[in-house]
């Protein structure tokens, strides 16, 4: 039978249709553009295939080739995903402990930071004691602390 009188428009496609070309694309090892392609005509397949899969249930969020999906779709039931309340306060309790541990961080860097700046400052002045030279600028534009 000739592929070319086969294709059809993606939108045409019944769900247990948009299970075989998903499958299809899964267990071969070709890419979704070259399944887009035999079973439409056309060379783009603009995430169609990404989009279908979501809709029907299979984990797309692996970032590897091919998704891990459940071995019968079919049978699966098409639910929205509930939110939780004890999920919801657990995510708050962990992203709260996660800026304490960010607030304690920069609270440490910033004592680190103070006592470098202090340092500094006494090994300045010690220097310019001790070499009587002048190390720090003058506040006060084109003045020169010390005599040519």
């Amino acid at each position: 039978m000739d592929r070319k009188n086969n294709h059809k428009s993606g939108r045409y496609y019944s769900i247990e249709e948009r299970h075989k070309i998903i499958q299809e694309y899964i267990s071969r090892q070709c890419t979704k553009a070259e399944i887009w392609e035999k079973y439409t005509g056309q060379k783009q397949e603009h995430g169609n295939l990404l989009k279908w899969m979501r809709q029907l249930g299979y984990n797309t969020g692996n970032r590897t080739k091919r998704p891990n999906i459940v071995s019968n779709l079919h049978d699966m039931p098409h639910k929205k995903k509930k939110v939780d309340s004890s999920d919801l306060v657990d995510e708050q309790l962990f992203e709260n402990l996660q800026l304490k541990k960010r607030i304690v961080e920069l609270e440490r860097q910033l004592k680190d930071a103070e006592l470098k700046a202090i340092a500094f400052s006494t090994m300045v002045d010690i220097a310019e004691k001790e070499f009587k030279i002048p190390i720090r600028k003058s506040s006060i534009p084109n003045h020169r602390s010390h005599e040519e």
